[in-house]
């Protein structure tokens, strides 16, 4: 086709038929047998005939099923060892024997989904050729995402040992915005995902991170921490639909997902202590809250103004839109009583109620000393709180030693770590003078009087009397 292609403006313009094959080089008999089939069909004249047993083999349909079954059968087996197969069990049955080359493209011919179902797997053919649905929601704050991720990256905790943190992320669907994070050490819980959600509800203080309000919808899979009868309960006061994804069924949080590999590949390699393969490359260096501050301004400084591959804005601009107006709680305080407040039983004593090493008065509980009741505390702020009494509200209990102080739970764990390492110092300093001391006694009574001889025997032995 490609050489008659030469040939025809030659032959257009009165050029010989010799002198235009000559031109394109290819012989005049074939020059003259295209030219033939072009007047005579046209461009159809001049396709390659098909073969009539084109994708028909020779061999006999039971070899052809061998080779097929032993290309589907587990363990996986490699194109030579299946050839070597076949072969001998062509020769005992009087088959004849195929060559490498057909079988492999035998099994070339195997269709790649079917190939992969009794291989690897239902779960592999679903994730490689299960048909998907793309959705994105169709307005902001109508379905959001939340979901949890260890952080390729070091730190040094409040011991000063070096620990691996954990984030958790809520990202609006429609505009792929951040509205809430939360970074911390441990196994992901209820409190970590209330405390990213309470970030992600109420205003923000930063005027450039405007995303807010309550979800229609927040889409969350099957960990401990989002099927709590705490994260329920939660949802159902704020009128929030929780939606599991469907038990190792990754697709449907690709989102978040890509923006949990988009911070892992682009912030962390840039901070001490970044992790690849499993191996620090640098030491780390940073501590909770600084980590934790520079993935906020990462957040709200880089990934949520730059404009997203697929939505062709910004997540900021996309969330805006053309303005709209977010549902939001009537108070913080009510967003608190709901999502971070966690319940502990106390005893009201005299001088108050005691809570990590902290007393916490109020005169409205003077009535109360003796009974027990249940208090609330965010732990972000151990300043103050919520003391309930047979589930109704009492009042408010302050800590007088820090009523104008934010002390955090965090800040209270690692003075107790400072006091314990303190004290460790000090019982080692008098463990090693007692074993001084020791040490010279033993050694005084190793320069005392001997040990006393043992006596010989009295009886006589053989070699005696000799």
């Amino acid at each position: 086709m490609r050489k008659f292609a030469v040939l025809r403006p030659h032959l257009d313009e009165g050029v010989p038929l010799t002198a235009a094959a000559r031109a394109a080089g290819v012989p005049t008999r074939t020059a003259q047998r295209w030219l033939s089939r072009y007047r005579a069909k046209g461009l159809d004249g001049l396709k390659r005939k098909e073969r009539s047993d084109q994708n028909t083999r020779r061999l006999p349909d039971d070899l052809i099923a061998l080779i097929e079954g032993l290309a589907l059968r587990k363990p996986r087996r490699s194109c030579a060892a299946i050839h070597r197969r076949v072969a001998h069990a062509a020769e005992s049955r009087d088959w004849p024997v195929p060559s490498y080359g057909t079988v492999h493209s035998i099994i070339r011919a195997l269709d790649p989904a079917m190939v992969t179902l009794a291989q690897d797997g239902p779960a592999a053919y679903r994730d490689r050729f299960e048909l998907i649905y793309r959705h994105r929601a169709s307005a902001p704050n109508a379905i959001w995402q939340a979901d949890h991720t260890m952080l390729d990256t070091l730190i040094l905790d409040a011991n000063g040992k070096v620990a691996r943190p954990w984030l958790t992320a809520i990202m609006d669907d429609h505009s792929r915005a951040i509205a809430g994070y939360s970074v911390f050490l441990g196994a992901p819980s209820a409190l970590q995902t209330s405390l990213a959600l309470r970030q992600a509800i109420w205003r923000k203080r930063n005027p450039d991170w405007p995303v807010c309000g309550i979800p229609d919808v927040l889409y969350v899979d099957h960990g401990n921490d989002f099927t709590s009868e705490h994260l329920d309960q939660a949802a159902a006061a704020l009128r929030i639909r929780l939606v599991h994804s469907a038990v190792a069924r990754p697709q449907g949080r690709g989102k978040i997902e890509r923006f949990f590999g988009t911070l892992n590949t682009e912030l962390l390699p840039e901070l001490p202590g970044n992790v690849v393969n499993g191996k620090p490359v640098t030491p780390p260096k940073l501590s909770l809250p600084e980590v934790d501050a520079v993935i906020g301004a990462w957040i709200t400084g880089t990934y949520n103004v730059l404009p997203h591959s697929e939505t062709g804005l910004s997540p900021v601009a996309s969330w805006c839109g053309d303005g709209w107006l977010p549902q939001i709680p009537d108070s913080l305080e009510e967003l608190d009583l709901l999502l971070v407040m966690a319940a502990k039983p106390r005893l009201v004593r005299r001088d108050g109620v005691h809570f990590q090493g902290l007393r916490f008065t109020s005169p409205i509980l003077a009535p109360y000393v003796g009974e027990s009741v249940t208090i609330r505390y965010d732990p972000r702020d151990l300043g103050e709180l919520r003391v309930f009494h047979k589930n109704r509200f009492l009042c408010r209990a302050i800590s007088p030693e820090h009523a104008h102080e934010i002390v955090t739970l965090k800040d209270i764990q690692t003075a107790r770590a400072a006091h314990r390492r303190v004290l460790r110092q000090q019982i080692n300093e008098r463990v090693s003078v007692v074993g001084e001391y020791l040490s010279e006694k033993s050694s005084r009574e190793k320069t005392g009087p001997p040990p006393r001889q043992r006596r010989a025997p009295k009886l006589r032995t053989y070699r005696a009397d000799d």
